[in-house]
């Protein structure tokens, strides 16, 4: 039997899956991670974690399966994240995660007051944001120069397994878009004079798209994980844009949203929009343009209530439902860890407005689903008004397992959602970019014939004036809390 290995590198956790030539999933397996928060806005990884997991999981799938011809390989992770390493390939230091750590605003403001607004977005397609990874360079740069004076080459989590299993030295244009403000989008090329300005100690990585063939398995790698040497690796790309792959939803008029530790949302179109408050990038394939915007928290605030309440999720999502449209009353502004898009405010804030006696842990865990669900909307609103055209709803990641949860974010957003039938993720859709890379011209596989969809998800029509006024109190919460918020984050850092 002839199938490909797919690994994604997360937040939480690192996924593998192997995968038969027809889209049947073989055997899965996960490796769960923490992050290191060593201070407020810090978030950060030890990248030998990303090479462990990678050698631990190829091992137990090639046990687990062991007549299967692997034919290819799939690597992804989570960006864009900034690992610098040395001469010798070691890490300099911890890999800095992305948009959720917001370390470089002093740099984003130095950057942008220096280069222009104006010029910024023609160049790059989008303002500064924590979500910059040429601002963390410039962090580094300023503020580790013992580990700046050794770096030498840029890496994120899926070029650096590519680079581990391959020795090739690559980037996606997808994630080099993100790299801001280092890359030119519309000449889909690294901007010299940038470069030169804010990384000129680094070796540009040679930019390929995230299904093109980075290199084959070296020999000490397949020692290490078993994979047989000579097996063509991918490129790779981030783990957004990876699973949107994984479930087709990467054509123009598609919108990819991704429920887990963080959600994301990316809009496929052909034209290079640009707005101040939502980020502009290269696609995974060639031709295509992607506007993305994504909350800092999502399945990582709900993980936040568990913890807290010492329940488990079938109890607080029964009583989630029980709670009711509206949370009884409760409101709740889910920027637990500042938030990204659409306000682009690292000091954001959690808020939980209505609290009274009365209310209850299914209450809050209601009111906290319905957070996320009016981000989404936010975000999905900033984009239509930028010019997205956005035609079909594409629902994926772990967070879809919850019926509640989607159903909340269909009658929040008055989306329709197109479920597919699996939802494993990125590293799913990793292994279908290598399957397809290694495919006969012409009889490549169809993500459609590997993952149909399952299930729509539409919204209850009675609901829609309760969430109209929900957004609009949402949208005001926001504004009117933000010179207290901000100020309380201030207090915080100095913590």
């Amino acid at each position: 039997m002839r199938g490909t290995l797919g690994v994604d590198v997360g937040t939480s956790s690192t996924k593998g899956v192997l995968v038969a030539e027809d889209g049947t999933i073989l055997a899965s397996t996960t490796r769960a991670h923490t992050v290191d928060r060593p201070r407020p806005g810090w978030v950060e990884m030890d990248a030998g974690i990303w090479w462990d997991e990678f050698r631990s999981i190829a091992q137990e799938l090639i046990a687990t399966v062991p007549d299967t011809e692997i034919v290819a390989v799939g690597v992804s992770g989570m960006g864009p994240c900034v690992l610098l390493t040395d001469a010798d390939d070691l890490p300099v230091r911890p890999a800095i995660l992305y948009g959720v750590d917001t370390r470089s605003t002093a740099q984003i403001a130095r950057m942008t007051a220096e280069l222009g607004v104006d010029e910024i977005t023609r160049v790059g397609g989008s303002v500064l944001t924590s979500q910059a990874a040429g601002a963390k360079i410039a962090w580094v740069a300023e503020e580790e120069p013992e580990a700046w004076a050794r770096a030498t080459r840029l890496f994120m989590p899926a070029s650096w397994l590519a680079h581990r299993l391959t020795g090739a030295y690559v980037l996606d244009h997808q994630s080099a878009s993100q790299t801001s403000p280092l890359y030119d989008i519309e000449n889909e090329r690294w901007h010299a004079p940038w470069w030169q300005r804010y990384a000129e100690r680094l070796e540009p990585p040679r930019l390929t798209w995230a299904g093109d063939i980075a290199g084959e398995v070296t020999a000490e790698a397949a020692a290490a994980t078993g994979i047989p040497p000579g097996t063509p690796v991918i490129t790779g790309t981030i783990d957004a844009w990876t699973e949107a792959v994984s479930v087709g939803a990467h054509e123009s008029g598609d919108l990819m949203l991704m429920y887990g530790t963080t959600m994301f949302l990316i809009a496929t179109g052909e034209q290079t929009l640009r707005t101040p408050s939502m980020w502009t990038t290269a696609g995974a394939f060639a031709g295509t343009r992607n506007l993305a915007g994504g909350l800092s928290t999502s399945g990582a605030l709900t993980a936040w209530l568990k913890d807290l309440t010492d329940a488990d999720y079938p109890q607080l999502l029964a009583e989630a439902e029980a709670s009711g449209p509206g949370a009884r009353g409760l409101l709740m502004l889910p920027y637990f860890a500042g938030e990204r898009t659409p306000i682009q405010d690292p000091d954001a804030r959690g808020v939980i407005a209505g609290l009274t006696l009365e209310h209850t842990r299914g209450d809050l865990y209601r009111a906290a689903l319905e957070a996320t669900a009016l981000g989404v909307r936010h975000n999905v609103e900033t984009m239509r008004a930028a010019g997205a055209d956005i035609r079909r709803i594409v629902a994926v990641g772990g967070g879809t397992q919850g019926r509640l949860w989607l159903q909340i974010v269909s009658d929040v957003t008055g989306l329709v959602q197109e479920v597919p039938a699996t939802t494993i993720g990125a590293s799913y859709g990793a292994a279908f970019l290598a399957a397809d890379a290694v495919g006969a011209p012409g009889a490549q596989p169809a993500i459609g014939d590997w993952n149909p969809i399952a299930e729509r998800i539409t919204p209850d029509p009675v609901l829609r004036d309760l969430y109209d006024a929900l957004f609009d109190r949402y949208v005001r919460l926001y504004e009117g809390s933000k010179q207290v918020v901000h100020e309380l984050a201030a207090v915080h850092r100095g913590a």
